[in-house]
């Protein structure tokens, strides 16, 4: 079958089960576009208020679906405008596959109108990129940047693809998507000397991250938890997998994680981490991290291995069966001599931070335990980055996996509004909330257009303290209260800009008008924005200082 590229790449998106991109045209890519235009009944396109946002969507639909993420966008600009949005993805092990045009191979080192380099730029913060350079290779290129995206350790792929391919012909045959049988063969006997080491164990603890935020992931994770009895402590990439009130969950650890959760990391003396990379944000201090333990480190990168933490076990391959390999071989913590343990877990839970409440203004806990009451829990929440998104993922009552989705590595702000668009693309029965700040919203708020113009019930609850607050609180600790270029002085009427877009608004000051507009908005077939004042010294604590240890922890 004679095709042109652009058929091509039309042709292999259904190959791949995509039926839903996200994107923004412009010149080199007008071929893409024309075609896109006659495979509208089976490619649906949304067209976003720029390429970040576009690339953000993408992100939200992957994280939310386990599916790759596509994203299309012109040269130039376009293709430069990505590189947040994909570094974002990148960092958070997100399967995505960035498609850019570029002007056409006879233009290419000329420096032509809107000619860039963006496989260079993009080298080191994708897993892998393809310059497309004849039309016969297009077919087999975006097959094998699918594959790599979801293979082993997933991220990110861009394929960059000059104008002259999309209308060059060659011969297409149609093919099944790429699969693999390899799989990463762990030692039996690895795998029983990890196991012994965790039985002889007297206070053992599991921390666990990302890599476990699946829908098959998290069950096994479940399960192996709770055939253990092993209590566990997760980063924030992995809210959601253990449910919030298990009975072993010590929730969230690190610069901004429960004082029970740090203290028993720094007492045990086995540290199972599994799909976890010890971040400088969770490993504060790599010299006195889990100091005490013996760590045994089950990853899918073998990168990621002694590169933050030295580690004394390493098991490398697909956590699902490493887990149901180890769960058999695992003595109950329940069955052992580990009283003393369990009475030392109990105790520090009662030392927690408990946020201070008189009920006389909204407070950050309150507004989070207000939106989980009217979503029942059973939410889909979306973070930009900030103070708020520490209380988030501090307070949010996680049930599901892949609920709660936040820029972690890369710490985004103004990443929020466009996952949330991909997000509920994907699952439009759920509720939806982008819990948000007012420094991040205003980077982000006019992407409420998409919302607007495909009626996505997306509820926006800002959390406006007119300042850069976790910018403040560092200035507040660390810098003697000089805070340089940090209140936001912006007049911004988020109701009449609200109104002005298409959106429904509300201003809250109390608990009961947010709970007032959250049931309006609950009902509202469209997007809201509710603000949410508070105030402007309120903290994220727990806290430990960058470079810290638990014993470095601020708890007021």
């Amino acid at each position: 079958m004679l095709l042109n590229g652009s058929e091509i790449f039309a042709e292999v998106l259904l190959e791949e089960n995509v039926d839903l991109i996200f994107g923004y045209p412009g010149g080199s890519v007008l071929n893409l576009y024309d075609t896109l235009y006659k495979y509208e009944d089976k490619i649906k396109h949304i067209l976003t208020v720029d390429e970040c946002s576009a690339g953000h969507a993408a992100d939200g639909y992957a994280r939310s679906s386990g599916k790759t993420g596509v994203v299309l966008s012109t040269s130039g600009p376009g293709a430069t405008n990505l590189v947040t949005a994909i570094t974002t993805a990148q960092m958070d092990s997100i399967p995505m596959v960035a498609i850019t045009g570029n002007v056409p191979n006879s233009l290419i080192g000329k420096d032509s109108f809107q000619e860039v380099f963006i496989t260079g730029v993009t080298m080191p913060v994708t897993k892998h990129n393809f310059f497309v350079r004849s039309v016969e290779d297009l077919a087999d290129i975006l097959r094998r940047a699918f594959y790599i995206a979801q293979s082993g350790r997933k991220g990110v792929v861009l394929v960059d693809i000059p104008k002259d391919i999309t209308y060059a012909q060659t011969e297409y045959t149609k093919k099944t998507a790429y699969k693999s049988d390899y799989k990463l063969s762990v030692d039996n006997e690895d795998i029983i000397e990890a196991c012994t080491l965790i039985n002889n164990a007297k206070r053992p603890v599991i921390y666990f991250g990302g890599g476990t935020n699946t829908i098959d992931n998290s069950n096994v994770m479940r399960n192996f938890i709770n055939k253990t009895n092993i209590f566990a402590t997760h980063t924030i990439m992995a809210c959601g997998v253990l449910e919030y009130n298990d009975k072993y969950n010590l929730g969230m650890i690190g610069m901004h994680g429960k004082s029970s959760a740090n203290y028993v990391i720094n007492e045990a003396d086995v540290v199972v981490a599994i799909g976890t990379r010890f971040s400088d944000r969770v490993a504060l201090n790599t010299d006195k991290f889990a100091k005490q333990a013996k760590i045994i480190h089950i990853e899918i990168d073998p990168s990621e291995v002694h590169k933050n933490v030295n580690v004394d076990y390493s098991l490398i391959g697909d956590l699902k069966d490493i887990l149901a390999a180890m769960v058999t071989n695992i003595k109950k913590l329940e069955d052992r001599d580990n009283l003393d343990w369990i009475n030392d877990i109990e105790k520090a839970k009662k030392s927690d931070y408990k946020p201070s409440d008189d009920g006389s203004y909204l407070k950050p806990h309150r507004i989070i335990e207000a939106i989980c009451n009217k979503t029942n829990n059973n939410g889909v929440y979306v973070t930009d980055v900030g103070q708020h998104q520490m209380w988030s993922a501090q307070f949010i009552n996680h049930k599901n996996a892949r609920s709660f989705i936040t820029s972690g590595g890369l710490g985004t702000m103004g990443f929020g509004y466009g996952a949330a668009i991909g997000a509920k693309l994907c699952m439009p029965n759920k509720t939806l909330v982008h819990i948000t700040g007012d420094g991040s919203f205003a980077m982000n708020l006019n992407q409420v257009v998409t919302a607007v113009n495909h009626n996505l019930q997306i509820i926006t609850v800002i959390m406006n303290n007119k300042t850069l607050g976790m910018v403040r609180q560092w200035q507040t600790i660390f810098y003697d209260k000089r805070y340089s270029n940090t209140d936001i002085v912006n007049k911004t009427n988020y109701v009449a800009v609200a109104e002005g877009f298409g959106a429904k608004g509300f201003h809250c000051e109390s608990i009961e008008s947010l709970n007032n507009a959250l049931d309006i908005a609950l009902k509202y077939n469209g997007p809201t924005w509710i603000e949410c004042f508070i105030d402007k010294d309120e903290k994220v604590l727990p806290m430990i200082p960058s470079g810290g240890s638990f014993e470095n922890i601020i708890m007021n």
